[in-house]
């Protein structure tokens, strides 16, 4: 595993130890301890410059699932370095900035620290993965992290809306995007991004070339809060300024850039490619510039200003598209100017934003309110915010010295540019982009004037403020400062980052404009002369300042309009018809009964398969191959024939019950004349705690009652079984008449000891071959058991005031007591018993490699004698003898089976890959050890954890 590999999971592994520092270290601020990793990192990715300077990109390759291509390729070229580079060092100053402004004592910090650094390390998997599929998995993971930040006062009922909306959207896009992906792949065959770019012009005529684009796009502009897609935006702002300042100004929002950016040499030749990103852009920047000066609060002035600032930016990777339709001439240089522009701009308005966001958060903190009719009068009490703020609204005004004049007037030499694009009708429609460029500005130039002005200065109302303002402490005052700081020197020294950042990402987002060696001219200065873009500028002051004047007044722009036909009042009632909807389609099916679930599921189960059987060719009833049925085989059938014939006979629940393992142990008699030693002992063991869990439920049972049903009743329950049974049937005899693939079970024969080192081929298939779905098997279950385990106790506490007095009557008529056993001779056999049985799973544990057993098996067996043991001596004994929590026993094998996977990729190796040789032990001598082993031995924990977590939660006396 590489350092690019390391720098992705350390966040991850922070996110994991908060809750522990946490614990330990309450008395100090969990931030100072943290805070290191991504300073340390920032460092790291800083450290990259000089060589990605020069052009030399850094690659590096874990094996995941070759097989599907799919493998965990980190590439750290100009474009993911700069992003790395805002995640971690924006992500830094962002914790400092926390530690003053979340509460320690009375918010649960280390939550926001959990969720705060998985964001970070999947952002930064987002912006450094070559392969789609693991970008698409980082990509939805931000989504999630992001989800849980902004609900983070989740006793708010306006932060789970947030949440939820932001959720619903952005996901809905990465669903989108990843239909995308896989359009891709289909034309290109791989998921690797580079080799994708090089099929790039091969990609362009295909027929599923346009769906693709389109696709990706739809995942871009929901991330990037394009119009319509802006709307969760604001109501993001639900989430602490933190999050606010980094999430929604410097890095979550951004990703939609990203993805423009990274797939710009695959799309940028097209024309749909350049009018949607240009035209989506422009339309999301005059939008949200226009809505920003409408807002009263704060927060909710710089969301829709970053909706604004992000249709800038992504209008400008449009414009500068348009390069690509003059690839291979001198004029395609001339476009460029766009794409410098378009880094140069995220660069600033991540510094900026970020500094203005922690401003509007320190004065909420210091004042109690981010209403603008409330505020006024802070420059003096609060000088050193009012500079940053200062700073910051002229840097997102566009007025000079600051970083944001210069690549404004950049974007305005590009959309000046385009107008003498000689194809696509520009001439027509090319003139609306310097006007809608102009209306916007000037938009903008107006929020920038109130919020500054309308908070900092005039009178001060203190009768409207919850609290005495006054200057915030100076750690939460650095991480602003240094931003602004930021924005003064790449204002007055722009080229600063000309060759170290803005070049390095061109080349990666226009690779075909350049010769191998060559590099792009990026030059930004102050003064060109009197140009149009300076008469534009002034223009954009003259008129910005006339209308701050004319509409600064509350009562001309904050008028309360009706949401009905916006886009949230379209977004609620949506929201409100599918939940609606489906309410009433769920009550329709919903009744209550198991039987009518069961009915369902099985009449599917039957149409679907047979529908199957009938469309698909080659298949035959009949076959030469079938073996001979020997007469104590038919005599096993018959038996269990009868069997499940007799159980719906039964009187009572417990003639049901035996009935029922008596089918079980039947089964368990047919693996033994097949065979099959692994699935007969499965089977025997399985089918003991089975009948186990059967008897403990009858607690829970109410009395049974047979009543006289309608033959209607009878007859469904019996069409449905005999169809189950009938379509299994098929299904077997079908499958066994011919084989369309070769089977692979000669692979597994073959290689099961060469490759993992076991001659037991069930197990070495369990723990190896198909390890990773034993893993998420094992997962299932114990999702499953603590399912139960909520159910069971939610049920208890629910009606524990009544349940009580009935199990008192019950125990005093019957004078026995729920799960214990008086039975002196049963107490004593246990005793011996419960070491035989425990002897026997331990056998069972270790030979399972290379003969019959493994940790499941194992575990069953050592979950059959704790149940005996618990029976003999009631639970509560067992409890007090054995005080052990099997919640945490399952959660501890889960680790234990993902720990050994992740040992496989720090040698570089896939995914639950094993180890196995031969080692010359003390005493034992020549002895085989396998790695593999060790993922039993979560398997075994695991199941052991979930069978006595079910089996106790249910049997537990009361």
């Amino acid at each position: 595993m590489s350092m690019l590999h390391a720098a992705i999971m350390i966040p991850f592994i922070i996110a994991i130890l908060v809750p522990l520092l946490y614990r330990r270290l309450h008395r100090i601020h969990t931030g100072w301890f943290i805070l290191p990793a991504p300073v340390a990192l920032f460092a790291f990715f800083l450290g990259q410059l000089p060589s990605v300077k020069e052009g030399e990109t850094v690659t590096s390759t874990v094996s995941w699932i070759p097989s599907l291509g799919i493998d965990i390729t980190v590439y750290l070229d100009g474009l993911g370095l700069l992003f790395a580079l805002l995640i971690t060092g924006i992500g830094s100053l962002v914790v400092l900035y926390s530690i003053y402004y979340m509460n320690k004592s009375k918010e649960a910090i280390h939550h926001f620290y959990v969720y705060l650094f998985m964001f970070m390390g999947a952002m930064l998997g987002v912006v450094l993965s070559d392969n789609l599929m693991v970008l698409y998995g980082f990509w939805e993971l931000t989504s999630i992290s992001s989800f849980l930040l902004i609900a983070f006062w989740h006793h708010r009922e306006r932060s789970r809306y947030g949440a939820q909306k932001s959720m619903l959207i952005t996901i809905f896009g990465g669903l989108a995007m990843f239909a995308g992906f896989l359009l891709i792949y289909v034309m290109t065959g791989t998921f690797s991004i580079r080799e994708i770019i090089g099929q790039a012009e091969m990609m362009a005529g295909h027929s599923l070339f346009v769906p693709a684009l389109l696709l990706i796009l739809l995942g871009a502009f929901t991330k990037s809060a394009q119009f319509p897609f802006h709307i969760w935006l604001p109501d993001a702002m639900e989430a602490p300024t933190p999050v606010s300042a980094y999430l929604h100004s410097a890095t979550m929002v951004k990703a939609g850039l990203y993805l423009v950016a990274r797939f710009s040499p695959i799309f940028a030749g097209q024309p749909e490619w350049f009018w949607l990103v240009s035209g989506f852009g422009l339309l999301t920047l005059i939008y949200g510039s226009f809505r920003a000066f409408r807002q009263t609060d704060l927060k909710a002035m710089l969301a829709f200003s970053t909706i604004s600032q992000l249709g800038l930016i992504m209008s400008l990777l449009g414009l500068g598209s348009a390069s690509a339709f003059y690839a291979g001439t001198g004029e395609s240089l001339f476009y460029t100017i766009a794409t410098t522009a378009a880094i140069f701009h995220l660069i600033n308005h991540a510094v900026f934003k970020g500094a203005l966001f922690m401003v509007v958060g320190i004065v909420d903190h210091e004042t109690g309110t981010r209403d603008i009719r409330k505020l006024g009068g802070l420059m003096s009490l609060m000088p050193v915010t009012f500079s940053v703020a200062l700073i910051g609204t002229f840097s997102m005004a566009g007025l000079p010295p600051f970083n944001g004049f210069l690549s404004k007037e950049m974007f305005f030499t590009a959309v000046l540019n385009i107008l003498q694009m000689d194809i696509l009708n520009m001439q027509t429609w090319g003139a609306l982009f310097p006007v809608v460029a102009w209306v916007a500005s000037v938009f903008t130039f107006v929020y920038s004037m109130l919020l500054l002005f309308r908070t900092f200065t005039g009178p001060l109302q203190s009768d409207k403020l919850e609290r005495k303002p006054h200057e915030a402490p100076a750690g939460m005052l650095i991480p602003p400062v240094i931003l602004a700081s930021l924005a003064v020197v790449f204002g007055l020294f722009p080229n600063l980052l000309s060759y170290t950042l803005i070049e390095p990402a061109m080349a990666s987002i226009l690779p075909n404009l350049l010769s191998p060696g060559d590099k792009f001219l990026v030059s930004i200065d102050f003064w060109h002369g009197w140009t149009a873009e300076i008469f534009m500028t002034l223009g954009v002051v003259g008129v910005g300042t006339l209308l701050y004047l004319w509409l600064g007044k509350p009562g001309k722009l904050h008028r309360v309009r009706s949401s009905r036909l916006s886009l949230n009042g379209a977004y609620d009632f949506g929201l409100r018809s599918l939940e609606q909807g489906s309410n009433r389609l769920t009550g329709a099916y919903m009744s209550g009964s198991i039987r009518h679930y069961l009915l369902y599921i099985f009449a599917f189960f039957i149409v679907i398969l047979a529908i199957t059987m009938i469309r698909t060719p080659g298949i035959s009833l009949t076959s030469a191959n079938y073996a001979p049925v020997a007469p104590f085989e038919t005599v096993v059938a018959i038996v269990i024939i009868l069997a499940t014939i007799a159980v719906p006979f039964a009187r009572s629940r417990l003639m049901a019950i035996i009935f029922t393992g008596a089918i079980g142990y039947m089964v368990t008699l047919f693996f033994v004349l097949f065979r099959a030693p692994d699935l007969a002992l499965t089977q025997m063991i399985v089918e003991t705690v089975s009948v186990t869990l059967f008897l403990l439920c009858f607690y829970h049972l109410p009395k049974l009652r047979k009543e006289k049903t309608a033959l209607r009743f009878k007859m469904s329950n019996f069409i449905i079984a005999a169809g189950v049974g009938v379509i299994v049937t098929l299904i077997a005899l079908g499958a066994l008449s011919g084989k369309s693939f070769e089977s692979i079970a000669d692979y597994y024969l073959k290689h099961s000891y060469d490759l993992a080192g076991g001659k037991n081929v069930v197990n070495v298939i369990l723990v190896d071959f198909r390890g990773f779905d034993t893993m998420l098997e094992i997962v299932v279950l114990g999702i499953a058991a603590l399912g139960i385990f909520a159910m069971i106790k939610l049920r208890m506490e629910a009606g524990a005031a009544s349940l009580k007095p009935r199990i008192a009557k019950e125990s005093a008529e019957t004078g026995l007591h729920y799960a214990k056993s008086n039975d002196v001779i049963l107490k004593t056999v246990s005793k011996v018993v419960i070491y035989i049985i425990l002897t026997f799973a331990v056998y069972l544990f270790f030979a399972g490699h290379n003969d019959p057993g493994g940790g499941f098996i194992g575990a069953l067996a050592t979950s059959a004698a704790l149940v005996l043991l618990s029976i003999a001596f009631g639970v509560k004994r067992f409890e007090t003898v054995f005080p052990i929590d099997f919640k945490k026993v399952v959660a501890i094998g889960l680790m234990t089976a993902l720990l050994t996977g992740i040992g496989s990729l720090i040698l570089g190796v896939p995914f639950l890959s094993h180890a196995f040789g031969h080692f010359n032990l003390p005493i034992l001598g020549d002895t085989e050890l396998a790695t593999a082993v060790l993922f039993d031995l979560g398997v075994y924990l695991a199941v052991v954890g979930v069978a006595m977590t079910i089996i106790f939660t249910i049997g537990r006396d009361n």
